[in-house]
C-alpha cells in the first residue's frame, strides 16, 4: 500500500544533512510484525554535525545546494561571515526539494477526490480526507515560506532580515501536531483501503511512481513532514550560532528555536520508541515500549530496579555484579502478563505498607554534600597534572552520594498489582512520571491482550535481551555523565502560570511545576484551585530554585473534594491530571532579564506562562535599598530606631498572622507564596499602608511567610552580622561541647541589641511551629535548613574580602555549616535576652 510505513526509527536517523530521508533504513527499522509505529523524534541540537554531511570517501562536505540550483546566489563563498547565508542557502535548496515531495504525495489525492463524488467511487470522500489529512495545508505554509525566502537569499546581504519568516513557519506548528495525531488513523485506513481495493492501490502505484526520482521508497515521502521539523529545528540552532546577538533576527530566530524544540518534546511524550524484542514460541514479536530505573519497595526496604515494559508484560529486573570489563547482566525479579496487571487502590487494600520516609534535613544534608564534592572535582581539575586519580576518587565518592539520594527521595507511591499473585510497590519523586508508566500501560491493555507464562529459558533469553533493547543505560546521576551533559541552570527560575484553555467541563482545577535535579524530578510549586471553571485565570508567580535543572514541567489537576479518598496517605496523590507537558530550560533563551511567554499542550489543553533565571550569583547578592524610608533592604537598626521599638514591626506582624492562621499549615516556611502577592505584602510594609492588616488577614499564609523570609534575605547585612559570620563558622565546628556552650553563648552576646532581640523572638516562633510538626511537617531540622543560609549568608563586599569570588563556592562550603549555626540555637533550651545580658559582665565584648 502506498501509504504504509514499516519503520521505528532509532533516534540517530533524523540527521541534518542534504541527502534526505534514508530509504534503506526505512526499510531496514521495520518492526517484525510489520506494526506502524511513529519515529522518536530527537529535538536536540547536539545532533547538528556542524552543517557537515559525509561523502561516499569519509570526507567531510558542506552542505551547500549544487552550482545552478538557487539562481543568482554564489556558492564560492564558504568561511568567515557567509556563513549565515550558507546555511540559509543551503536550507533553501532542501525547502525546494521537499515542496516537490508534498507534490508528489498529494498527486493520488487529486484522482480520488474527483471520483469520490461519482457513482463509482475508489475511495469516500470520508476516507480520502483521513488519508490525506492536512498534507495539503503543510504544502501551502512551506510554499509561501519558500516564496518569501528566496528574494531575499538571490540579493543577499548580511543586514538582511528572514527572522519573521522562521517564527511564522514555527507558529504553524499546530498543523504538523493535527497531522501527527492523526498518523495512526490514516495509516490504519490505507492499509484496509489497499488491501480491499486494488484500484486504490494501481492510483497510488502509479501517483508516487512518478516521484521516485525524488526518494527511493514509497514509505519515504510519509515522513517527510516530520522529518522535515527536525531539520528546520537543527537549521534554526545552526542559524543562531551565525547570527550576531545585536542582530534583528536574532530574538525572533530564539524564539523560532524554542517553539520548535518545545513542539517536538510533546511529540516524543505521545510516541511509543517501541524496538523489537524477541520472538515468542507463538511467532509473536514482542516489543519493548517503555524502560527505566524505579525504586521498589521490597521486604521493608528500598531497592533500585530497572523496570521493562513489553508489549505483553512488564519485568522488574536488577543488574548483577559483575567484574571490570565483563559485559553487564540483569536478574529478573519478577514479572506480570499486562492481561494480569491492575492498579492496586488504597481503597482496595486491607493494609497499606508503611512508607519510611527520610527527615528533609538528611536530604538537604547529602545535596550540600554533593555540591562540596562538585567544587572539589573542579578544583582538582584546574589543578591537574597529569593526575586523574583525585579526581577519580572524587567521582566515585559523588556517584555514591548520588545513588543515595535517588534511592531515598521517592516518596509517591505507583502501586502494581498480578490478579493471579502479589502486589509491588514503586515509590518515585514525580507524579508525571508515575502518570506516564500507568498512561503506557493502560494504552497496552485497550489491544486484546492474552496472558502469558514464560519457561524458566524464555525468561532468560528475554532477560539477557533486556541489556541490548534498554534505552537507558546508567541510572541518572551526573558523575554517570560527560563534563559537557552535567551543565544545568543554578538559580532561580520565576515562572508565572497565567491561565489555561480547552476544558470542555467546568471543574476545580490547579497546576503543579516540577524541575528536575540531582538526576530525578521534584514538584516545587502549586497554584490556587480555581473553582467551576473550563477557563482558570491564576496569575500567580513562583521563584523555585533550580540545582542543574534543564527541564521545567506543569502538571494540570482537577481536584479531588470526596472525602473518602482523601487523607488515606501522606503521599498518596488523588487529584486527577487533566494534562501535563514540559518545556527544556535552554540557556540561551531564559538567560535574559526580560520575561518569556510560552504555552504548553497538553491533552488538547493550553496552559500559558511566562519564565525568567536568576543566576545563583545574582540571587546570593544583598543589594541595600537605595530609599531609607523603607525597611527592605534597610539596616535593622535603622528600621528599630525609626519605629521605636526593639523588633522590626513587619517581623512581628507576620510572625502573629504565621501563629495565628499558619502554623497548621503542610510546609510553612517551606512552600513558596505567590510572588505578586509577595511583592504586594513588601510594598505596603515599605510605604507603611494604612492596609497592612487588612492584608495581611486576607493574604494566602505561605504569601505571608515568603514576605518574612524576603525581608530577612534583603537586609543589607545578615541578621548575625558580616562581622561576627567567621566566628559563628569557627565556634560551630567545635568539638568540646562545653567549649562550643560558651562560644555559641559569647556570640549572641555580642551582637547589636536589635538584632539579638528579633533573633530571640524568630528562634522563640520557629520552635512554636515545629511544635507542631506532626501537623505541618516543618521540623527543627526543616526550618534550621530554610532560614540558616538567610540569617547567616554574609553580604557581597564580606564574600569579596574572603576571597571567593563563585557564589556558588559560597552555597556549596558554608551552607551546611549556617545551617547547623541555627539549629544549635533552635536545638538549645529557651534563651534569654536578660540572661544573656546579665552574663556579660563576665565575659569580654571581644571577639
Amino acid at each position: 500500500a502506498w501509504y504504509q510505513a514499516k519503520a521505528s526509527y532509532p533516534r540517530s536517523y533524523f540527521n541534518y544533512n542534504t541527502d534526505g530521508y534514508d530509504g534503506d533504513a526505512a526499510e531496514d527499522h521495520k518492526s517484525q510484525d510489520g506494526s506502524e509505529t511513529m519515529p522518536f523524534i530527537d529535538e536536540s541540537p547536539t545532533m547538528s554535525p556542524s552543517l557537515c554531511a559525509r561523502g561516499p570517501d569519509g570526507e567531510a562536505i558542506s552542505p551547500i545546494p549544487p552550482e545552478g540550483l538557487l539562481p543568482g546566489v554564489s556558492h564560492t563563498r564558504r568561511t568567515g561571515p557567509y556563513c549565515r547565508e550558507l546555511v540559509l542557502s543551503g536550507f533553501l535548496a532542501s525547502e525546494e526539494i521537499y515542496i516537490k515531495q508534498l507534490e508528489a504525495l498529494l498527486l493520488p489525492m487529486r484522482p480520488l477526490k474527483a471520483t469520490a463524488t461519482t457513482s463509482q467511487p475508489v475511495l469516500t470522500i470520508q476516507q480520502v480526507e483521513t488519508i490525506f489529512y492536512k498534507i495539503q495545508d503543510i504544502f501551502e505554509i512551506h510554499k509561501e515560506f519558500y516564496d518569501s525566502l528566496l528574494p531575499h537569499i538571490q540579493q543577499w546581504d548580511e543586514k538582511v532580515a528572514v527572522g519573521h519568516l522562521f517564527k511564522k513557519l514555527a507558529s504553524q506548528l499546530g498543523v504538523y501536531k493535527a497531522f501527527v495525531d492523526n498518523y495512526k488513523t490514516a495509516v490504519e485506513t490505507a492499509e484496509k483501503c489497499s488491501q480491499a481495493n486494488t484500484q486504490f492501490q494501481k492510483i497510488s502505484e502509479v501517483s508516487v511512481g512518478l516521484s521516485l526520482s525524488l526518494s527511493r521508497t514509497r514509505a519515504t515521502l510519509l515522513y517527510k513532514p516530520i522529518d522535515r521539523v527536525t531539520r528546520s529545528t537543527l537549521v534554526l540552532h545552526d542559524l543562531l550560532k551565525h547570527t550576531p546577538k545585536d542582530h534583528p533576527d536574532f530574538p525572533l530566530l530564539q524564539d523560532a528555536l524554542r517553539i520548535s524544540q518545545n513542539f517536538l518534546s510533546s511529540i516524543n511524550e505521545e510516541i511509543d520508541p517501541r524496538r523489537t524484542a524477541i520472538t515468542t514460541p507463538k511467532g509473536e514479536a514482542r516489543q519493548l515500549v517503555k524502560d527505566g530505573f524505579l525504586v521498589e519497595m521490597s521486604e521493608g526496604s528500598r531497592k533500585l530496579r530497572h523496570v521493562f515494559l513489553f508489549t505483553d508484560l512488564l519485568l522488574c529486573a536488577k543488574m548483577k555484579k559483575t567484574s571490570a570489563g565483563r559485559q553487564q547482566q540483569y536478574e529478573c525479579k519478577w514479572y506480570i502478563p499486562l492481561a494480569d496487571l491492575t492498579f492496586q487502590l488504597l481503597d482496595d487494600s486491607d493494609v497499606c505498607p508503611h512508607i519510611q520516609v527520610l527527615p528533609e534535613h538528611e536530604i538537604e544534608e547529602i545535596k550540600i554534600k554533593i555540591s562540596v564534592i562538585k567544587s572539589d572535582i573542579q578544583k582538582e581539575k584546574k589543578a591537574l597534572k597529569g593526575q586523574s586519580r583525585n579526581v577519580e576518587r572524587l567521582r566515585k565518592k559523588m556517584n555514591e552520594q548520588e545513588s543515595w539520594l535517588l534511592l531515598h527521595s521517592p516518596t509517591i507511591p505507583f502501586r502494581i498489582h498480578n490478579k493471579h499473585g502479589k502486589s509491588y510497590l514503586f515509590l518515585l519523586s514525580s507524579d508525571y512520571e508515575r502518570s506516564e508508566w500507568r498512561e503506557s500501560i493502560q494504552k497496552l491493555q485497550k489491544k486484546d491482550l492474552q496472558t502469558c507464562q514464560l519457561s524458566s529459558v524464555e525468561l532468560q533469553v528475554l532477560t539477557s535481551s533486556c541489556c541490548k533493547l534498554r534505552t537507558v543505560h546508567n541510572i541518572p546521576v551526573t558523575s554517570n555523565k560527560d563534563d559537557e551533559e552535567t551543565s544545568g541552570l543554578y538559580g532561580f527560575l520565576h515562572v508565572i502560570v497565567h491561565s489555561a484553555k480547552g476544558f470542555k467541563e467546568s471543574a476545580n482545577l490547579y497546576c503543579t511545576l516540577e524541575v528536575d535535579s540531582y538526576g530525578y524530578f521534584v514538584s516545587k510549586a502549586k497554584t490556587r484551585v480555581f473553582r467551576d471553571t473550563i477557563e482558570p485565570q491564576w496569575n500567580e508567580e513562583f521563584e523555585i530554585e533550580l540545582e542543574g535543572s534543564q527541564c521545567l514541567r506543569i502538571l494540570c489537576y482537577e481536584k479531588c473534594y470526596d472525602k473518602t479518598k482523601l487523607n488515606k496517605d501522606d503521599n498518596e496523590i488523588v487529584d486527577i491530571i487533566m494534562g501535563k507537558g514540559q518545556v527544556q530550560l535552554d540557556p540561551q533563551t531564559v538567560q535574559s532579564k526580560n520575561w518569556h511567554v510560552d504555552v504548553i499542550e497538553m491533552n488538547g489543553i493550553k496552559v500559558e506562562f511566562s519564565m525568567k533565571f536568576t543566576s545563583r550569583d545574582l540571587s546570593l547578592k544583598r543589594t541595600p535599598s537605595k530609599k531609607q524610608s523603607g525597611v527592605f533592604g534597610v539596616k535593622i537598626s535603622i528600621v528599630t530606631k525609626r519605629e521605636r521599638s526593639k523588633v522590626p514591626y513587619i517581623v512581628r506582624q507576620c510572625i502573629e498572622e504565621v501563629e495565628k492562621r499558619g502554623i497548621d499549615e503542610v510546609g510553612i516556611y517551606r512552600i513558596s507564596g505567590v510572588a505578586t502577592d509577595i511583592l504586594a505584602l513588601k510594598a505596603a510594609f515599605d510605604t507603611n499602608s494604612k492596609d497592612i492588616l487588612v492584608m495581611l488577614s486576607d493574604m494566602d499564609i505561605n504569601a505571608i511567610a515568603g514576605t518574612l523570609k524576603l525581608y530577612f534575605r534583603e537586609l543589607p547585612e545578615p541578621l548575625l552580622t558580616d562581622r561576627l559570620y567567621p566566628a559563628f563558622m569557627e565556634g560551630i565546628a567545635l568539638s568540646d561541647p562545653a567549649a562550643k556552650e560558651n562560644c555559641m553563648m559569647h556570640l549572641l552576646r555580642s551582637l547589636p541589641d536589635p538584632n539579638l532581640i528579633t533573633f530571640l523572638s524568630l528562634l522563640e516562633h520557629l520552635k512554636r511551629v515545629a511544635d507542631k510538626e506532626p501537623i505541618n511537617k516543618m521540623s527543627l531540622h526543616n526550618l534550621g535548613t530554610v532560614f540558616g543560609p538567610t540569617l547567616l549568608r554574609p553580604s557581597e563586599s564580606e564574600v569579596t574580602k574572603g576571597h571567593i569570588t563563585l557564589a556558588s563556592d559560597i552555597w556549596s562550603h558554608d551552607v551546611m555549616a549556617q545551617v547547623q549555626v541555627l539549629l544549635y540555637y533552635l536545638q538549645h533550651p529557651p534563651i534569654s535576652f536578660a540572661e544573656l545580658k546579665r552574663n556579660t559582665l563576665y565575659f569580654s565584648t571581644d571577639v
